[in-house]
């Protein structure tokens, strides 16, 4: 666990830089944008499709950085980058733009939404 003695908040930012430029490589862009494609806006199919390819990047990036490259090494990654964007809008915004990648933007129409 020697990596989380070295993990900060410029680790986390690099580590999210890295999953960015890693996700728009030609080949990883191109095997994303199939699977997007495949699963259209249907959130289910995005959860088949897309999710799994984006995790699978994350977990080589968050291995080359010392993390475990597994599950358990990406909740742990997940965790504390949550932790770290309640007081650093840099790391707040590069996790959303992750998350946009797998996660559909979601119209609501809040003229016809009630609230029980």
């Amino acid at each position: 666990m020697s990596y989380l003695a070295s993990f900060n908040n410029d680790s986390a930012k690099q580590i999210l830089m890295d999953i960015i430029r890693t996700v728009n490589q030609p080949e990883n862009s191109k095997k994303l944008s199939e699977a997007k494609a495949s699963a259209g806006k249907e959130m289910i199919l995005m959860m088949q499709h897309v999710f799994p390819l984006v995790m699978q990047l994350q977990l080589e990036v968050i291995k080359a950085h010392g993390f475990p490259g597994n599950r358990e090494g990406l909740v742990q990654f997940s965790q504390l980058i949550r932790e770290m964007e309640r007081d650093d809008m840099e790391i707040a915004r590069l996790r959303s733009q992750i998350r946009a990648i797998y996660l559909p933007p979601i119209a609501i129409n809040t003229t016809n939404d009630i609230l029980i």
